[in-house]
C-alpha cells in the first residue's frame, strides 16, 4: 500500500470517525438514565477521560506494532491467531460495520426532517424475524440509508486520497458550524449559562447508582467511539509509529472538549423533562430541538445540514478506514481470499464492497440505539484486551524500541481494563438483548475461523504490515 497520509491527515481522520451522530443525539437517552444536567456532563466528562485513557494505552501499542490492519495486527502480536480473528470477525459483524449503519441511519433521519422520504411497502411493517427484528419498518429511511452506504463505498474505492479529501472538507464545515451553536446558545439562550447549571433538576425518587451511570456511559461512548479507526490504515500513513500515537491523542483531546462545550450548550437550551420527552418520542434529536428554542424553523434547517453533512463525512471515514482489517486478514489467511487483494489504485476493492453489503443488512436489522449499545459493548471487550497487552508487551519485549510510551502506566492502563470489565457485565444486565446479540455474533467467528484454516491451510505470509 502507498503510504501517502502525513500526521494532519491522521488527526483529521481520528476526528472524522469520531464526530458524528452522538454529539447531536445522544445526550436524551442519557438524560433518562440520569436525570439530571450535571450528571450529563459528569458522564461526558468521565467517558471522554477513560476514552483518552484507552487511547493512551493503544497508542503504545500502535507505535511498535503499526501495520495495515490495526488493532488486529496488535492483537495478532499479543494474543496469537485465534484472538486476533475473533476481533475481526466481530468488526465485520458487528463493531465497524454497526457504527457505518447507525451513523448513515441518522443521516437519513436528519435528511427525511428537510424533504420528507416516502414509506415503503407499509404492509410489511409488522413483519417481524424473532419479534426483535422488523425489517421493513419505515423501510424507505433504511432503503436510503442503504444507498447512502453503497455510494461511499464505490467512493472509497476509487482511492484513498478521495476518501480522506471529503472528509477534510465535512470537518471544517461541522466545526465552524457547531461553533456558530455555541455561540449563540451561550449569549442568546433562553436562560444564562450560570442559571442552567445552578439547579441539579433531578427528578424526585430518582438517584443515581454506579449501574446508571454505567448504562449512560453507553450512550457517550457511542459519541467517542472510533479513534482506533486509524490504525486500520498504518500501512498508508507516513511514519506510522510516531504519526498514530500523536495523531489518536491529539484527536481524542480536541473530540473531548468539543463534546463538553456543545453539550453544556444544549443544556442551557433544553431541560431534563424536555430532554426525556424527546428521548420518549423516538424520532427527534437534541440537538435539533435545542436549536430550534433560538433560531426556529431555520435553525432546524441549519442543524439538519449540520448533521448531514456531519454523519456524511463520518460514515465515510468509517466505511474507509474499516475494511483495512478483512484485507490484513486475508493476507494472513484468516478471512475469505478475495478481501485480501488491492485493485488498480492499490486499495482493498472487494474487502470495501463486502463491507458495504453487510452493512446494509444491520440497517434492516434494527434500531439506531439496538446497534450502538450492542457495537460498544462487544468493542470494549477488545479495547480491553489491547490495553492489557501494554503489561503483556512491556514483560515479553523489554527492550523493543516504543516510540511513545503510555503516560501514567501502569495505573492508566490498569483502570482503563478494570473499567471494559465493569461495562461487560453491566450490560449484560442492563442491555441484555444488546449484549446476547452482540456475543451470539462473536462466538460465531469460532466455527468460521477453523473452517477459515482448514481450508486456507498455514498462511504463506505472515508479515504484521499485510
Amino acid at each position: 500500500m502507498t503510504r501517502a497520509l502525513g500526521l494532519g491527515y491522521v488527526i483529521i481522520i481520528v476526528i472524522s470517525n469520531m464526530l458524528g451522530s452522538g454529539v447531536f443525539k445522544k445526550i436524551a437517552p442519557m438524560a433518562a438514565d440520569l436525570h439530571s444536567s450535571q450528571w450529563i456532563l459528569l458522564v461526558w466528562l468521565a467517558a471522554g477521560i477513560i476514552t483518552l485513557f484507552g487511547a493512551l494505552s493503544n497508542a503504545e501499542v500502535a507505535g511498535m506494532l503499526a501495520g495495515t490492519g490495526g488493532e488486529f495486527v496488535y492483537l495478532r502480536n499479543i494474543y496469537g491467531r485465534f484472538f486476533s480473528f475473533l476481533y475481526g470477525w466481530s468488526l465485520f459483524t458487528v463493531i465497524q460495520t454497526a457504527a457505518i449503519s447507525g451513523v448513515a441511519y441518522v443521516f437519513t433521519q436528519s435528511l427525511h426532517s428537510i424533504i420528507p422520504i416516502p414509506d415503503m411497502l407499509p404492509s410489511l411493517q409488522d413483519f417481524t424475524i424473532g419479534g426483535i427484528f422488523y425489517p421493513f419498518r419505515d423501510f424507505g429511511i433504511k432503503l436510503t440509508t442503504v444507498l447512502l452506504i453503497l455510494f461511499l463505498t464505490f467512493l472509497n474505492m476509487s482511492g484513498l486520497k478521495s476518501g480522506a479529501w471529503v472528509n477534510k472538507a465535512v470537518l471544517l464545515i461541522v466545526g465552524a458550524g457547531l461553533l456558530a451553536i455555541v455561540i449563540a446558545g451561550l449569549t442568546s439562550g433562553p436562560g444564562s449559562s450560570a442559571g442552567a447549571m445552578a439547579v441539579s433538576e433531578t427528578v424526585a425518587g430518582n438517584t443515581v447508582t454506579l449501574s446508571s451511570f454505567y448504562t449512560a456511559m453507553l450512550a457517550a461512548f457511542w459519541a467517542y467511539q472510533g479513534w482506533v479507526s486509524v490504525g486500520f490504515i498504518g500501512g498508508e500513513v507516513k511514519d506510522p509509529h510516531r504519526n498514530i500515537p500523536k495523531g489518536i491523542i491529539a484527536g481524542v483531546g480536541i473530540v473531548i472538549i468539543v463534546y463538553l462545550v456543545v453539550n453544556y450548550t444544549f443544556l442551557t437550551l433544553l431541560s431534563i423533562p424536555q430532554l426525556e420527552q424527546i428521548n420518549n418520542s423516538g424520532n427527534q434529536i437534541a440537538g435539533i430541538e435545542a436549536v430550534r428554542g433560538i433560531w426556529g424553523s431555520g435553525g432546524v434547517l441549519f442543524i439538519s445540514l449540520l448533521i448531514l453533512i456531519s454523519t456524511l463525512g463520518c460514515t465515510n471515514a468509517s466505511i474507509l478506514t474499516g475494511a483495512r482489517p478483512y484485507y490484513a486478514m486475508a493476507q494472513q489467511g484468516l478471512f475469505f481470499r478475495g478481501t485480501g487483494r488491492l485493485n488498480s489504485r492499490n486499495v482493498p476493492s472487494a474487502s470495501l464492497l463486502w463491507q458495504g453489503i453487510w452493512a446494509s443488512i444491520l440497517v434492516l436489522s434494527g434500531t439506531f440505539d439496538q446497534l450502538t449499545d450492542m457495537l460498544i459493548f462487544a468493542v470494549y471487550i477488545f479495547y480491553g484486551a489491547t490495553a492489557t497487552g501494554v503489561f503483556i508487551l512491556r514483560r515479553r519485549m523489554p527492550d523493543a524500541h516504543r516510540p511513545y510510551k503510555t503516560w501514567g502506566y501502569p495505573v492508566v492502563p490498569a483502570l482503563f481494563v478494570l473499567f471494559c470489565v465493569g461495562l461487560f457485565f453491566n450490560t449484560i444486565i442492563t442491555r441484555p438483548r444488546e449484549a446476547g446479540i452482540g456475543l451470539s455474533l462473536i462466538l460465531l467467528g469460532i466455527p468460521v475461523y477453523y473452517f477459515l484454516i482448514g481450508r486456507e491451510g498455514p498462511p504463506a505470509n505472515t508479515d504484521s504490515e499485510g
